[in-house]
C-alpha cells in the first residue's frame, strides 16, 4: 500500500489587510517529520490551524491522497497540538488515555514513565512541563494519520526533550508529522524536511546554512550540521 501523502498548495491568508501566507506549498507522506521554521509571526501557528480546518484562509487548497479536505478534523484524519492547554483539568489521565490513544499504540504509550507516574492523576494536579509532555504524546499516538504540533517543546527540559525525540520519530513511522516551535535545534534534530516560511511563502530548505542565508539565523547562532 503506498504512503499516505498531504498535500498543502496555494494558501491564502491576511489579517486587517496585512498578508500572513500568500505562497505556501507543503508536501509530505506518511513516514516524515516536517519541521516548519519562522520568526514570531510569521504564520506558522496560522498555517497549522489552516490545514487542520480551524482557521479559515482566503484561498486554500489541501489533501490527503489527492482528495480535497476543507475540515482536517473530520474523522480523526488530523489532529492538532495547540500551543495551549486542551485537556480538561477534572478527568483522569487514565480515561483520558483510553479516549485519545490508539489501541495500536495502547503498550507503548502505557509504558511511557510520563504515563505511569501520571495515570491516576487529572491534569489539573500537573506541572505546566507535565502537562506539555502527556499531551504532545497523546496527540502522536492518536488515531490521525496526520499529526501538527505546535510548540510541543514548550515547558519541557532539554533532558526530557531527548527523550521525546526517539519516540516522535517511532510514531512518525506510520504518520506524517508537522512540527513547528521557536527552539529550532529540536526541530532541526528530529526532522527529515525543514521548512522556513519567510514573508508569507515556504522556503523548502535543502542545506541548514540556507536557515542563515534566509535571515532566519545569524552566521554566529549556532554551527549548524549539514
Amino acid at each position: 500500500m503506498p504512503p499516505l501523502v498531504l498535500k498543502v498548495d496555494s494558501v491564502q491568508l491576511a489579517f486587517n489587510e496585512r498578508k500572513i501566507l500568500q505562497d505556501v506549498y507543503l508536501e509530505c507522506q506518511q513516514g516524515q517529520v516536517i519541521g516548519l521554521l519562522g520568526r514570531n509571526g510569521s504564520g506558522k501557528s496560522s498555517l497549522l490551524r489552516v490545514i487542520f480546518g480551524m482557521q479559515q484562509a482566503s484561498y486554500k487548497y489541501v489533501s490527503i491522497d489527492g482528495t480535497f479536505i476543507h475540515k482536517g478534523y473530520h474523522n480523526n484524519r488530523i489532529a492538532y497540538l495547540p500551543q495551549h492547554s486542551f485537556l480538561p483539568n477534572n478527568i483522569q489521565i487514565s480515561k483520558l488515555t483510553k479516549m485519545l490513544v490508539d489501541e495500536v499504540f495502547w503498550d507503548s504509550f502505557t509504558e511511557l514513565n510520563i504515563y505511569k507516574l501520571h495515570a491516576y492523576k487529572t491534569p489539573g494536579q500537573l506541572s505546566g512541563g507535565e502537562l506539555r509532555q502527556l499531551e504532545m504524546l497523546m496527540i502522536i499516538h492518536s488515531k490521525a494519520g496526520f499529526i501538527l504540533l505546535d510548540e510541543p517543546f514548550t515547558h519541557i527540559s532539554p533532558i526530557q526533550a531527548d527523550e521525546f525525540k526517539p519516540v516522535i520519530r517511532a510514531c512518525a513511522k506510520r504518520k506524517v508529522i508537522i512540527i513547528t516551535d521557536h527552539q529550532y535545534y529540536n526541530i532541526l534534530d528530529v526532522s527529515d524536511k525543514v521548512i522556513l516560511l519567510n514573508n508569507g511563502c515556504t522556503k523548502h530548505i535543502t542545506h541548514n546554512n540556507e536557515l542563515i542565508t534566509y535571515g532566519y539565523l545569524s552566521g554566529n547562532h549556532i554551527q549548524l550540521r549539514s
